[in-house]
């Protein structure tokens, strides 16, 4: 088919709501490393990642050989049987992740993965209420979407009894008007507050993601979760940390949480934890794994030839050092994104860890600048350049490449969104 076949197509047997990026929607047929493929033969270097997923670069050789010999061999049994690529993987999720998780439970996506940390928490404290973020995102299941502190993801007007959003530390727009670090954090101490006059005083869970993904990449302070952890253990809850978008080193550690010094008792993960193929993990301390009881199933978790995958992408980020890397080449990435928020005002904020960078664009006063986001999405597809978007106000450009790229796919980048701000600029 030719693209404009395939676009047809689309709107005529697809669900409208999946919406596609660009105004003439790209059609993708190949990828290789940083680059994809339209339909059409043309090239773009990849600075999104299939949304931080493709984290080794389309179609890894190791990653691509290890689930072929698994094709080979075994495809699916479910989870009512043991396989040996399973529990390996597990052993080792149970040595790097921090503290004291050490029991798995394997998903599909995300959206099951903290679908599941909500539901374990629940059972492990016995309360059903749990204090989510404003502006994070969890997934699009009922309950997640009912977690998602970020309306326009919550489907329907999703609401579920229970679940609490919290301040974020969204320090650029902060809520209360204040300064960091003169404001002595008062969205985190606000938790407190939160608890004593929106729930009953017991609380099962405390949901975050480190950087917040879809919510525009929001970084929290430093000392953001030592104010909130003590906080939320006082009133019986569990700290659940989402790492779906966070993990694997694109932080600059192997997981978003280090950056912090946290200690979780669950910590979901998904996206590029198989480079791309389906996953959902739910990881979990042995007394919060072993309050589950009763009977359950994932029928496609822990996938052989998923699990295949996960073990060889994850050997490949400890053997090549990749969070070291993205912290190297993040460092540098970050630096060209400076350099263009002091040429061009329309960037307001830079912010990120690593490989995980975000442009926040405004116009007067701070105003959010969603259309001057479109517009430069336009314009760097067209030299080549593919970008994300996220936010709750749909202004701020998310960035975040294959964790191989190196500091000329950096230079490349920088060149198109040079270009790109330019035109937007003579447009504004």
């Amino acid at each position: 088919m030719t693209g404009e076949e395939v676009r047809v197509k689309q709107e005529k047997y697809i669900f409208p709501a999946i919406g596609n990026y660009y105004r003439e929607p790209l059609v993708l047929s190949a990828g290789k490393g940083k680059y994809l493929y339209d339909i059409d033969g043309r090239e773009y270097l990849d600075f999104f990642g299939g949304i931080l997923t493709v984290g080794l670069g389309h179609v890894h050789p190791r990653v691509t050989a290890a689930a072929a010999e698994q094709l080979g061999r075994l495809w699916h049994v479910s989870t009512l049987y043991q396989t040996e690529n399973m529990v390996s993987y597990a052993e080792l999720l149970a040595r790097l992740t921090p503290g004291d998780l050490q029991k798995s439970f394997f998903t599909n996506s995300g959206t099951e993965a903290n679908e599941a940390a909500a539901l374990f928490a629940q059972l492990h404290t016995g309360c059903q209420e749990i204090v989510a973020l404003r502006h994070g995102y969890s997934g699009r299941s009922f309950l997640t979407m009912g977690m998602t502190g970020h309306g326009v993801w919550r489907l329907g007007g999703t609401h579920v009894a229970g679940i609490k959003h919290a301040l974020n530390p969204y320090c650029y727009r902060c809520a209360l008007g204040l300064t960091y670090p003169a404001c002595d954090l008062k969205c985190a101490r606000d938790v407190e507050d939160l608890i004593l006059t929106t729930t009953s005083g017991r609380i099962a869970a405390f949901f975050a993601e480190p950087i917040q993904g879809v919510g525009g990449f929001i970084t929290p302070p430093p000392d953001y979760f030592r104010v909130v952890e003590p906080i939320i253990r006082k009133y019986g809850g569990i700290m659940i940390i989402d790492e779906v978008q966070t993990a694997w080193g694109r932080t600059g550690k192997l997981f978003g949480s280090e950056h912090y010094g946290l200690t979780p008792d669950v910590m979901t993960m998904a996206k590029g934890a198989a480079n791309g193929l389906p996953i959902g993990i739910t990881v979990a301390t042995p007394a919060v794994a072993d309050s589950v009881r009763g009977l359950t199933i994932s029928t496609f978790g822990g996938n052989p030839v998923v699990m295949a995958a996960a073990q060889a992408t994850l050997e490949v980020v400890l053997d090549e050092d990749i969070p070291t890397h993205c912290l190297t080449v993040g460092n540098y990435l970050r630096e060209k994104l400076a350099a263009l928020q002091e040429k061009y005002p329309v960037i307001g904020d830079v912010r990120g860890m690593g490989l995980m960078q975000a442009l926040e664009l405004v116009g007067e006063k701070k105003s959010p600048a969603p259309g001057a986001v479109t517009e430069l999405m336009e314009e760097t597809k067209k030299r080549g350049l593919l970008l994300g978007k996220g936010g709750l106000y749909g202004n701020t450009v998310r960035i975040s490449p294959p964790m191989t790229i190196d500091r000329a796919d950096v230079d490349t980048a920088a060149a198109i969104l040079d270009q790109a701000l330019q035109a937007v600029t003579e447009k504004l």
